[in-house]
């Protein structure tokens, strides 16, 4: 122990805690201890590539990577306006989202069923039209199969440039047809299953993506109103600037952001910074995620 650490530990604890109360929610703690804790079997073992992936602190940047990439379908975009309410819920939705990705990935199969069950109850009720008279339904396969595909690209992408240990090889491949598993009982018909297939997936839909002005009015929101103290803006406003700049430079311009940093040196040094000092400060949660995860699978074994 360095003479720093007993000065060091509480701040990072308490950095640690308040990350982890706004990405998972106030309910936290006892989620955590539900998803990695609890005792049964599950669809990916310690170590996989799913669980390397949504795990890092990359996870931060690709989270915001994923919702740019998303909102540039009309439908999508539309559907976030007309039922998300992200505007008196930003955390809310996002600790949602982000407890959804990690019982799909850290969890029991049991529980990971009845999540993308509950999912799938919501979206029955997320309908409507966009502005042209075009009807839009959350369910719709195509439309499911455009989310998961910006969200595993993105998450991808993100880890890539900021993950403590890239997939490399034959790991990519498994990445993208582990993520797959949860998205084809959520409803995603034969979602692919290697990175060329991915991201000949995405490439796919660009006929349809455009920015819209319910994407402007949602992305002038997330940026620059995010519901956070000063003191913590410059740090959010590092991983939003991270994000853009990992995104093609095709839905920058849809979206805006064509005067923003692209990938490069100065946004790796800003990112990397960044995600190295969140996984810092999360390092205690992950070690008690793991610890959780060990004597879970001693109980079932």
């Amino acid at each position: 122990m360095t003479p720093l650490q007993p000065l060091i530990a509480p701040v990072r604890d308490r950095l640690g805690a308040e990350l982890f109360r706004k990405v998972a929610g106030p309910d936290g703690q006892r989620r955590r201890e539900f998803v990695h804790g609890s005792a049964g079997t599950r669809w990916f073992e310690p170590g996989d590539p799913i669980g390397r992936v949504h795990g890092d602190s990359s996870m931060f940047v690709g989270g915001l990577r994923a919702l740019f990439l998303q909102s540039l379908h009309p439908a999508a975009m539309q559907g976030v306006a007309d039922h998300s309410g992200y505007r008196g819920d930003m955390w809310g939705r996002l600790a949602r989202t982000a407890n959804y990705i990690a019982i799909t990935t850290f969890g029991t199969e049991k529980h990971a069923l009845g999540a993308i069950d509950a999912v799938r109850r919501a979206h029955t009720v997320v309908t409507g039209t966009l502005p042209d008279g075009t009807p839009y339904a959350a369910s719709d396969p195509h439309l499911l199969a455009w989310v998961h595909a910006a969200e595993i690209s993105s998450f991808l992408a993100a880890h890539d440039a900021y993950g403590s240990s890239p997939l490399t090889g034959a790991d990519r491949d498994r990445y993208v047809a582990q993520a797959g598993v949860a998205a084809a009982h959520l409803g995603v018909l034969d979602p692919p299953q290697t990175e060329g297939a991915l991201l000949d997936l995405v490439e796919s839909y660009r006929p349809e993506l455009r920015g819209t002005e319910v994407a402007t009015e949602a992305f002038r929101f997330l940026v620059w109103h995010p519901d956070l103290a000063l003191p913590a803006r410059p740090a959010y406003l590092a991983l939003v600037a991270s994000a853009v700049a990992l995104l093609p430079a095709w839905a920058r311009d849809e979206l805006g952001f064509e005067r923003w940093p692209a990938d490069g040196r100065a946004t790796r040094v800003v990112g990397g910074t960044a995600t190295r000092a969140i996984r810092w400060a999360m390092a205690p949660g992950h070690a008690h995620a793991r610890q959780l995860q060990e004597e879970a699978a001693r109980s079932t074994q």
